[in-house]
């Protein structure tokens, strides 16, 4: 029986794929990806689509990895704009050219979200673990040739931040609708990397000045959106706007997570859609369930009167920082912990580019 009280999800990621070309210092995938014999199949991806749009969801993001990596990209598109979902797809670009850029405007895709590194070549490079720059640029300017909604997504962090204005000058060169400049969020391989690529506190204030004046310069013309470190915030962010609110994400496999990093929460058994529908597991699993609401939070959350806006943070960073799921995330200034971000943030060793050397890379894959 259908529960009026949880409301309907929004988005859908679908985590295609883990196979990726790239081998981003900052990847916050899992440490532990789903290898290409585990991807659920055309099949089972077009039924999930039509089950998502039953369930209310509107926006369909397909993401990995490298979503390119999927032979069947085409026919995953149409199936997702047969079932009247707007259909967004993140990108590296490696893997496109005209031909298959082509094939998936006819097959109905509405948006484009590329991702940069850097405008410096040799540092993209560098940061991606692999030559992919140029390309990158080649296939913006392909992008823009179609009529395609068409993101830059730029992700900041201690080793190109001093480079900021330099980067949103490329993406605008890109000619845009929107451009996203995100500081690192430490998950995954990110996590692991933090002492390599946390910002200073200085770095994070000389950005805000100039991604302020950007924003004024480019208003009307192209949105520029800006996401900063939870390190520094005062309150947390409203992590995927609420656990099991307003988003779903399902990874390869086909296991439905409440946020791309959940599964490295312990005790919660994550159901899949090769067994269950996706409407029950939105509404009537346990891992669904697990921090839905306010009754599961502690103090401050429990009497916070911020609680229906960021929903006490983000479950995984609790459990990371502090080993307690259930704990205030630590980025709110009100947790009794914030002092343990503040000290993090504040041993983060200055600027150092021969430092990079020492970063984990996530295990080569390739695309096929």
């Amino acid at each position: 029986m259908t529960n009026p009280s949880i409301p309907s999800p929004l988005s859908l990621v679908a985590e295609l794929t883990h196979r990726c070309p790239l081998h981003c210092v900052y990847c916050s995938n899992p440490l532990e990806m789903q290898p290409a014999s585990a991807e659920l199949g055309t099949d089972d991806w077009t039924r999930v689509f039509r089950e998502a749009a039953a369930l209310g969801v509107v926006h369909l993001h397909l993401t990995g990895g490298e979503p390119l990596a999927r032979t069947d990209l085409a026919e995953l598109v149409a199936a997702g704009r047969e079932g009247g979902l707007y259909v967004n797809m993140i990108t590296s670009a490696l893997g496109l050219n005209a031909e298959r850029l082509q094939a998936l405007v006819d097959a109905g895709l509405d948006h484009i979200q590329l991702s940069l590194q850097d405008a410096d070549e040799a540092e993209a490079n560098r940061f991606a673990g692999a030559r992919a720059h140029a390309h990158k640029l080649l296939m913006a300017e392909l992008i823009g040739s179609h009529r395609l909604a068409f993101t830059v997504n730029i992700v900041v962090h201690r080793q190109n931040l001093e480079r900021l204005e330099a980067m949103i000058a490329l993406a605008e060169s890109l000619e845009p609708q929107r451009i996203e400049i995100a500081h690192v969020q430490y998950y995954g391989w990110a996590f692991q990397n933090r002492n390599q690529l946390l910002p200073t506190r200085d770095q994070v204030g000389r950005s805000i000045s100039i991604l302020k004046a950007a924003q004024q310069r480019l208003a009307g013309r192209i949105h520029l959106q800006s996401v900063l470190p939870d390190y520094y915030a005062k309150f947390p962010k409203a992590c995927v706007g609420g656990w099991g609110r307003q988003l779903l994400l399902i990874d390869p496999s086909g296991q439905v997570l409440p946020c791309h990093s959940a599964s490295i929460l312990p005790g919660l058994q994550f159901d899949t859609v090769r067994t269950h529908h996706l409407d029950w597991i939105w509404r009537h699993s346990t891992a669904f369930q697990r921090f839905r609401g306010s009754d599961w939070m502690q103090e401050p959350c429990r009497s916070c009167d911020r609680k229906e806006l960021d929903f006490g943070g983000c479950r995984c960073q609790a459990l990371q920082i502090l080993g307690d799921a259930e704990a205030t995330d630590p980025a709110c200034h009100l947790s009794t912990h914030h002092q343990m971000l503040v000290d993090i943030s504040e041993a983060a060793p200055l600027q150092d580019g021969h430092m990079l050397y020492r970063i984990l890379t996530p295990p080569q894959s390739s695309v096929s």
